[in-house]
């Protein structure tokens, strides 16, 4: 048995000793001019042309190791990652060692595929074995090294293999053989806004309706003066639908090569388009605006001088007069040395998406996000993960309100020309939070006059502010309703009673928006409202914390108005004894008066009264009409 191992060995030295390296001097004849046939019309950008000689050669010689590795190379720069990788393999298969330099592309394709782990193999193999000796050549391998390392050990720290990523064309209503782009919605899902490109070189502003049936309507140019014979793009549409800011370069009111611009939609269409002036705009390139969901936030990207890199990521505030702040960074924990590009702020106004060429990542441009901090500043920017991330440029992303359905431009397969717009479902773990939200009209009570407002939306467990919104001149508002947390709801007008509500969001996972139509109370005598975000534990007096928000607010309203006495009313349900009742409604007056006294709030102009059981104001019979009826009110006595 010795023997017979000893001689299959030596066979098997044999046959290597012998076998031949590839030459390429030994080709076919007519092999090789089909590859040179193939290699001028690839240099006519005849690639298709090209790949089809390049198959009679392989069939001509089926040795032709430089065929394999060109047909590699064309099946790659198409895309077919597939059929460019199997190309490869024939010719290493041949001459493990004079295709070794080619394990570099063959790398990327296999990438292309998402097969990261054997990308990540092949690499390096061709580091350990023999460096690349041009100096750009490698510093690719050793980036795509470490792309590909970055890919493995994110699968394997997120495995979610129920997951499946499956744009779908959003069909000819939206698609055309232009290329569409920037997809934006309201908060609604009602309405995409988005921008294509005309005859090549214009870019204007479409919009597609949804359908009562939820079908998509045949977009069509935005009425009124905001698409000009220049080109617009790189638009946001307010959640609300009311406001459009975009990107417009080279224009005669410009600062700079591209400049932020605004729209407002009026009862003719969308107003012609205003300069954001030059404390937004530079002389360098300012784009890609979006607005965070109360209008209170405009976050872009510019290229000015001070940044961290190529482009950076900065936003602007609105002032208490009404007009844009200064451009803040957002720091080096979001930008970096190279670009960081496409913010999105979510309807939830906590979560922030962002490409950046930076950050640990797949490719060329990759797709990352933060969370916003309870003191303002962000989370650690984190990568959406393969396949969203790919090893090509990723670009603009938007998702709808409902947190897992996102848009994005892709020139996949299926296209209808040029980029398409298309749907997809986010993976679990990278959404923001799900948001609602509530609409609807503020007005004078008395005269049913539309009233323009401050609407506030406060977290009840951090009673810091959410949202500010201003209601437009009818007293419309539009407000977000992120999901995951209790909120106190308020709007203010200075010469009328606040109005308060509240949203329990924190347990109940619900699909229900809201519309409240709100009635202020003209700052009168017996004027009175509820005040909902008052609360106890049931049969306790003691002021819960949540309730902070809403004593500090009836604070701020009795200093304002020095000369105004008031009575806080507590009232109960029907349920126990009356006496009990009274008594427990009467405390609970007296609680939120001595709060107000220890807020420096003269006592005599404060009246506690306990009303128990005795003035309802729903049914009892039911657990909804007795909650209705636990209720703290104030009432004013004199002004």
């Amino acid at each position: 048995m010795k023997k017979l191992f000893l001689l299959l060995v030596y066979c098997c030295l044999q046959l290597i000793s012998f076998s031949q390296p590839y030459d390429p001097e030994k080709v076919n004849k007519k092999a090789r001019q089909l590859f040179d046939q193939a290699y001028e019309r690839a240099q006519d950008g005849n690639t298709a042309n090209a790949i089809g000689l390049l198959l009679q050669a392989v069939k001509t010689d089926d040795k032709f190791v430089d065929a394999y590795l060109a047909l590699g190379n064309l099946y790659g720069s198409l895309k077919n990652y597939r059929s460019s990788s199997a190309n490869y393999e024939k010719a290493f298969a041949i001459d493990p060692v004079y295709t070794l330099p080619d394990k570099l592309p063959y790398s990327v394709n296999l990438a292309g595929l998402g097969e990261f782990e054997k990308a990540l193999a092949a690499v390096t193999e061709l580091l350990d074995t023999k460096k690349p000796s041009n100096p750009l050549t490698l510093e690719n391998a050793l980036k795509r090294k470490y792309s590909y390392a970055f890919a493995v050990d994110y699968a394997k720290n997120n495995p979610e293999k129920n997951y499946v990523f499956a744009p779908q064309n959003m069909g000819d209503s939206i698609n055309s053989a232009e290329s569409e782009y920037f997809p934006s919605l309201t908060v609604d899902g009602k309405q995409l806004a988005f921008t294509r490109k005309l005859g090549g070189n214009n870019e204007d502003f479409f919009y597609s309706n949804k359908s009562d049936s939820g079908n998509w309507q045949l977009s069509k140019p935005m009425e009124g003066n905001v698409n000009t014979e220049q080109s617009e793009g790189a638009q946001n549409i307010s959640q609300d639908g009311q406001w459009l800011v975009f990107t417009g370069c080279y224009r005669k009111d410009g600062y700079g090569g591209c400049d932020l611009y605004i729209s407002y939609k009026t009862e003719n269409g969308w107003s012609e388009a205003i300069n954001l002036g030059p404390g937004i705009n530079t002389d360098q390139w300012d784009a890609q605006p979006c607005l965070s969901p109360d209008k209170r936030e405009l976050y872009f990207v510019s290229r000015r001088f001070g940044g961290y890199g190529g482009s950076d990521i900065y936003v602007c505030r609105i002032k208490p007069d009404g007009k844009w702040g200064e451009p803040e960074n957002l720091g080096p924990g979001i930008n970096s040395p190279e670009d960081e590009q496409c913010p999105f702020i979510h309807a939830d106004n906590q979560t922030l998406y962002f490409t950046s060429s930076f950050w640990p990542g797949y490719g060329d441009e990759d797709l990352f996000y933060t969370r916003r901090l309870p003191n303002g500043g962000w989370t650690k920017p984190v990568n959406l993960g393969y396949p969203i991330n790919t090893i090509d440029r990723e670009g603009t992303l938007f998702i709808a309100s409902d947190g897992k359905t996102a848009y994005y431009a892709s020139d996949r397969n299926d296209t209808r020309g040029g980029l398409d717009i298309y749907s997809f479902e986010l993976r679990e773990n990278i959404r923001p939070f799900k948001t609602l939200w509530v609409k609807g009209k503020v007005f004078d009570k008395k005269t049913n006059t539309g009233l323009p407002s401050a609407v506030e939306l406060i977290d009840l467990g951090t009673k810091k502010l959410m949202t500010l919104v201003e209601t437009n001149e009818k007293g419309e508002y539009l407000i977000t309703l992120p999901v995951g947390k209790d909120y106190a709801f308020n709007v203010n007008r200075k010469g009328y009673l606040f109005y308060s509500d509240n949203f329990s969001l924190k347990v109940n996972n619900t699909d229900t928006t809201y519309e409240k139509n709100i009635g202020l109370q003209p700052f009168e005598v017996n004027a009175n409202i509820v005040l909902k975000n008052i609360f106890f534990d049931v049969n306790k007096f003691e002021l819960k914390p949540e309730s902070q928000t809403e004593l500090d607010l009836l604070v701020k309203l009795l200093l304002d108005n020095p000369t105004v006495k008031i009575e806080i009313g507590g009232h109960t349900d029907n349920v126990g004894k009356p006496a009990d009742n009274l008594a427990l409604s009467n405390n609970r007056a007296k609680a939120v008066v001595n709060y107000l006294a220890g807020k420096n709030i003269p006592v005599q102009r404060l009246t506690a009264k306990g009303y128990g059981e005795t003035k309802p104001v729903a049914d009892n019979k039911t657990e909804a009409g007795r909650a209705i009826n636990r209720r703290t009110e104030l009432r004013v006595v004199s002004k």
